[in-house]
């Protein structure tokens, strides 16, 4: 086939081709493939028509454009550092980081311009009022309940941006170099306090458990003493019996026999090498022995 023969046949088929090429064009313009990760906002003579959604989209080809391209992922604001005073006037610097995500790309492609810094913006006023409310101690001591209050409040905030904040973290809370030696200050000499504290509560025991100890003693001395007189009453009163049974003879016997045991305490004595008798220890010896005689 020569020139001529192609040339002739390409300008009796140019308006076919160029038919064929319409209908591609037109097909690539209407035709929008959205990813997972990204919504697509379409405009229609410059106004809002509608927001595709991931997978395959068709539009008006040369009258629909997408005019926005939206991310949907969770994104994490910059770690922002902002001054404020507490409820007891002291400063503090607090770190905050905010996550959140679009879920309605028409808000906040038409009613915000830089929503990140909006955000930001936003977060540092609502921590400056939040943290202006409550004294330094709770600052430390509740920050997950501060956190829960930021991000309620930055929620509230930004529900007209179609945003949805995941989550607010306070990464840290910094003081001044005076605050922190004036804590310092404060921390030992609470230790010192309850170590002191604890001192006195010790002592203060060991009196007790000593007082104590020394009524226990007593009462025992007191219980020991009550039995011994118990016992000696008793003796007393068999003796009595005794005497008042045999007569005389009992009580004699009864003295002779206390002169004998001690006749023996007086012999047995370890530190004594020399006993001195009485004189009349025989006679005692000898009416004991009489008495216990007569009596068998």
């Amino acid at each position: 086939m020569t020139e001529d023969q192609i040339l002739n046949l390409l300008s009796s088929n140019v308006l076919y081709l160029l038919l064929a090429v319409l209908v591609v064009i037109v097909i690539l313009k209407g035709v929008k493939i959205v990813p997972q990760s990204e919504q697509f906002v379409i405009e229609r003579f410059g106004r809002l028509h509608a927001v595709l959604k991931p997978g395959i989209n068709m539009i008006v080809p040369f009258l629909d454009k997408a005019a926005h391209r939206i991310s949907i992922l969770e994104r994490q604001l910059p770690t922002a550092t902002q001054d404020a005073i507490t409820k007891d006037n002291v400063l503090v610097q607090v770190d905050t980081s905010v996550f959140y995500r679009i879920i309605q790309p028409e808000k906040t492609v038409y009613r915000i311009r830089d929503v990140d810094a909006a955000i930001a913006t936003t977060v540092a006023g609502i921590v400056r009022a939040e943290i202006g409310k409550m004294d330094l101690d709770e600052v430390q001591s509740n920050r997950s309940q501060l956190i829960a209050t930021i991000k309620t409040s930055v929620e509230d905030a930004v529900d007209n941006w179609g945003i949805e904040v995941t989550r607010a973290e306070i990464l840290d809370v910094n003081l001044d170099q005076a605050t922190r030696d004036a804590m310092l200050q404060q921390l030992n000499a609470e230790r010192a306090r309850r170590a002191q504290v604890t001192e006195a509560e010790g002592q203060k025991r060991a009196v007790e458990l000593n007082a104590d100890a020394e009524l226990y003693a007593a009462e025992q001395t007191a219980k020991a003493r009550r039995v011994q007189a118990d016992a000696e009453a008793y003796a007393t009163s068999v003796v009595a019996a005794a005497i008042a049974e045999n007569g005389l003879e009992a009580a004699q016997y009864q003295v002779a026999l206390k002169q004998v045991e001690a006749l023996n305490a007086l012999g047995n004595s370890p530190s004594s090498s020399t006993v001195l008798v009485p004189a009349n220890a025989l006679e005692a010896f000898g009416n004991a022995f009489a008495m216990l005689k007569g009596k068998a």
